[in-house]
């Protein structure tokens, strides 16, 4: 039957096909295949969800036990969060390359270039974008996962954050994936896990009357203690080393 052509200027029918792929993938995974597969593969106790922001930017600052520990936290929070992946992730060729980049991006990672001389200024740069728009970034002071399943001393990137964008932060603290996904293993295998979520940490005005590094560090050792209050891991007051066996 023919119908005649909207008139101009009125609303036109959105269609399946024009719809961003990316803005399907995170619904997709968080609420239909990643989230429900990791309540019954994981089973994971959470508290605190309460002290996650309805709105508004917030920086979520958790340890790192996992490479599990970058898609329990998207997945299990209320709010969508963003958080850096490898620049490989979305720069692949081919169908393979193209999926990957996909996925990757629709559950909240961002390409970041770590090999540059400016990488950590362009990561800062993209977490204060996110922010910016009112939205949630994680990530994990530490800089690396945990090697033995200690609490190392945390890198004041997320402290220069919390500083220069006003965002509170919110200290999350995660138990058990280490166990699910010990280092070397790709895939996890079955096991419990939890999230312990804490209150809001407001930064704002920290930095006026202090030299910007002492600020930085002094913020940053709060947060860190705010973690393992959380966690409760042994506390080691050093950088973790990188680990051999990266994913």
């Amino acid at each position: 039957m023919y119908r005649d052509p909207p008139a101009a200027g009125a609303a036109r029918p959105i269609a399946f096909c024009d719809m961003d792929p990316e803005r399907l993938v995170y619904p997709l995974m968080k609420y239909v295949v990643m989230g429900p597969a990791m309540r019954v593969a994981f089973l994971p106790r959470v508290s605190g969800l309460r002290h996650v922001p309805r709105t508004g930017p917030v920086i979520i600052a958790a340890n790192h036990l996992a490479f599990l520990d970058s898609f329990a936290v998207p997945l299990i929070l209320p709010r969508r969060v963003h958080f850096l992946g490898k620049h490989e992730y979305f720069t692949g060729q081919g169908l393979k390359g193209r999926a990957t980049a996909t996925f990757f991006r629709g559950v909240g990672a961002i390409a970041v270039d770590r090999s540059g001389g400016r990488a950590a200024l362009d990561a800062l740069d993209t977490a204060a974008a996110v922010l910016a728009r009112g939205g949630v970034f994680a990530i994990h002071p530490e800089g690396t996962r945990s090697p033995d399943g200690r609490l190392y001393r945390g890198r004041t990137g997320v402290a220069r954050l919390a500083m220069r964008t006003g965002a509170p932060v919110v200290p999350v603290g995660i138990i058990g994936t280490d166990r699910v996904q010990p280092l070397g293993r790709a895939v996890p295998r079955p096991g419990r896990i939890a999230l312990r979520v804490g209150p809001p940490m407001d930064f704002r005005g920290r930095d006026e009357g202090v030299p910007r590094g002492k600020a930085a560090r002094q913020v940053t050792d709060e947060i860190m203690d705010a973690i393992q209050a959380l966690s409760g891991q042994e506390y080691v007051d050093e950088y973790a080393p990188r680990p051999t066996a990266q994913k």
